[in-house]
């Protein structure tokens, strides 16, 4: 996890939700006030983001101690302990929000992950995630994605060409698509992978003929299509495939023989795994 990325991301979240001070905490807890408060957990799943929560807590006050129970990837259930912490009471408050909400949702991306990986560990497939992220929140949400067993696909548009349709039905063609990508990895001197999305057979062989590409993406196949596909590739290609592939759906996409599946699901419609930070009072 990128140090600075993390700290920038703390040091926004943390200004936009004091303002101006935490008034209610300021009227209520004297300042020399404090406390140790519990990370409870409410729902069965998988934790993420206690390493996040360590950066939060250092940020908000150098000062407050923790007392780790459980690690990231750990299977949680109802009634668990994650941590400790114990120091200024109004420092506590203001970190819990960021705490809370980065960990949850974290925690359901990861518990989500880890139960689709397991579906499918019959089969050689491996579960991917996509770019469908929060804004400014995707380093954490693919960080959750890895903690949950799952693999993470290119970042974002930087670090891999990906060829979707769009760029297909713009270049004029898959073939002027292909070889443009590959001039442009020349004159740029980068090394770069090379993705493709096909939409059809017809498609997938055409781009079988021109070559010179190292993933073929299969898009909105259904199994009989995705099955033909994987044999007529016969291991040249790596094969990743996605559209619609649901929690229900995953193991029967699984076993076309595909190296990947691709879920945005698993970043853009996750349900948060339900916990609280609760005062320990003795």
């Amino acid at each position: 996890m990128d140090k600075e990325i993390l700290q920038q991301f703390i040091d926004n979240a943390l200004k936009e939700d004091i303002g101006d001070g935490d008034h209610t905490s300021l009227s209520t807890i004297p300042q020399a006030s404090t406390g140790k408060a519990k990370l409870l957990i409410k729902e069965d799943g998988i934790i993420a983001g206690i390493d996040f929560a360590m950066e939060v807590f250092k940020t908000v006050d150098p000062t407050l101690q923790v007392e780790l129970l459980i690690k990231d990837g750990t299977p949680v259930k109802y009634g668990d302990i994650a941590f400790y912490v114990t120091g200024s009471s109004q420092s506590i408050l203001i970190a819990e929000r960021l705490v809370l909400n980065t960990m949850q949702r974290m925690s359901g991306i990861a518990t989500t992950t880890n139960r689709i990986v397991k579906l499918i560990s019959s089969t050689k497939t491996k579960v991917l995630d996509t770019r469908k992220t929060t804004p400014n929140l995707r380093f954490l949400e693919k960080q959750a994605v890895k903690i949950g067993g799952g693999v993470n696909h290119r970042f974002g548009l930087y670090d891999m060409i990906l060829i979707k349709d769009n760029h297909v039905d713009y270049a004029g063609g898959i073939s002027e698509a292909i070889n443009a990508a590959l001039k442009y990895l020349k004159d740029k001197n980068l090394n770069l992978q090379i993705e493709i999305e096909v939409r059809s057979i017809n498609e997938l062989k055409e781009v079988m003929g021109v070559g010179h590409v190292d993933r073929i993406l299969l898009d909105n196949f259904n199994y009989s299509q995705l099955k033909e596909a994987v044999a007529l590739i016969n291991g040249k290609f790596i094969t990743e495939a996605s559209g619609g592939i649901t929690e229900d759906t995953v193991l029967d996409y699984a076993k076309c023989g595909v190296d990947y599946v691709s879920m945005g699901a698993l970043t853009h419609s996750v349900k948060s795994l339900d916990m609280s930070l609760k005062a320990v009072i003795n």
